[in-house]
Formats: structure tokens, sequence, C-alpha cells
């Protein structure tokens, strides 16, 4: 990035690097199998889960059943809130927030859907965000780059101005096709020039933007 070229929004995943979810997911969708008296998810249907959207995680983990449907409306009416508890806000994010929030513009883009606000309300981090992005606001979630030309759109950002913060193949891939720059957060094994494992590390990587 040029210096003349500054950074103008840096836009976060939200599971996997705002916070840690995964047991909040695994709890989710086990009660989500228990209902129709399947036994708990295994390893890879955790790993799928965690970063797919809600509709496309109840097909996977209920493709061998014929329930899917009322699954899938069962969990649109589900209630939340009893699992937001588990899940362990990213040390250091709501003071980074804060710190950069003067200086640019910044967004969520999650594949989750209804559950992000209440996510954000119950962590004190709402108004922190200019525009959140979930899967109920595009026609084609994460690895599609529906969700990131959302956001450049909406504030004429060109991509080469903004960088994506994420933990998975989908996010690497959704910023590589958006053109964005992106950051690995806590996942050594992606393909990225930029790293960082945690909130602290992050900040220093972004300094070397702006």
């Amino acid at each position: 990035m040029h210096q003349n070229k500054p950074l103008r929004t840096v836009i976060f995943d939200c599971d996997g690097v705002m916070f840690d979810s995964r047991q909040a997911n695994i709890n989710f969708y086990n009660h989500l199998l228990a209902r129709f008296d399947l036994p708990p998810m295994v390893p890879e249907e955790i790993d799928y889960v965690h970063m797919s959207t809600g509709r496309d995680s109840v097909k996977y983990i209920f493709r061998k059943t014929p329930h899917f449907e009322e699954a899938d409306a069962y969990r649109r009416q589900m209630d939340y809130a009893p699992f937001i508890k588990d899940m362990i806000i990213a040390p250091g994010l709501k003071d980074l927030l804060l710190k950069l929030q003067s200086e640019l513009i910044l967004a969520v883009a999650t594949n989750r859907s209804n559950t992000i606000q209440e996510v954000l309300d119950q962590n004190g981090l709402t108004g922190l965000f200019d525009m959140v992005v979930s899967s109920l606001d595009v026609k084609h979630p994460k690895p599609h780059p529906e969700s990131l030309h959302k956001i450049l759109d909406f504030f004429d950002i060109d991509p080469d101005l903004a960088v994506y913060v994420g933990d998975s193949t989908v996010d690497l891939d959704a910023a590589r096709a958006a053109g964005v720059h992106f950051i690995a957060y806590g996942n050594g094994k992606l393909a990225s020039r930029l790293r960082a494992g945690s909130m602290e590390e992050l900040k220093k990587v972004l300094a070397e933007f702006y």
C-alpha cells in the first residue's frame, strides 16, 4: 500500500476473530440435533458450521435425515441469547475498535444471520461499527464477495483501501474475490502474508497501513 493511498476501512469477520464462538456454535447446533433425537456433531461438522451460514449449517448436519426444513424453521425461531454467554470476546477488541473508530470506517461482514445484532448488543459493541452485513443482507454469502462489495459500494471505497480480518478459507476467498487486503487472524494455515494472533498484533499490522 502506498503512502498516498491510506487505509480507509477495516472489515471484521465475527466468529473466530471478534469472538471465540466455537463452543457456542457447538452447543447451539447440538441443541438443534438433540431436539430431533440425533447425536452431536462430529469434528468435521463442527468445522463446517463455524464458517457457514445458519441455513447451510443445518442443511449439512441434517443431510442424512428428512428433518432439514423443520430443523431450519426451528433454528430461525430459537432464542440465541442463552448461547451468547458461551462466546468469548477477543481480549482488547473493544479498545482497538474505540481507537480505530475516529480514524477509519469499521464494518462487519459475517455469515451469521439473525443472531449478529444480539451478539453485538450483549457484548457492548453496538454503535462501534458503521455497517454490519450478515448473510441475510446478501443473496450470496461468503465465500462470495457480495458482503464485502456491499460495504465498499455503500461508502464508495476502492478495494485497495480496505482490509478484511478473517480466520477461515471462506474469508480469504471472499477477500481475494473482492480485491481487498486480507489479514489472517489466529489461523496459521491460511496462505496470507499478513497475520495476527491477537488484537494487540492486529493493531500493529494495521498501523503499517496508515
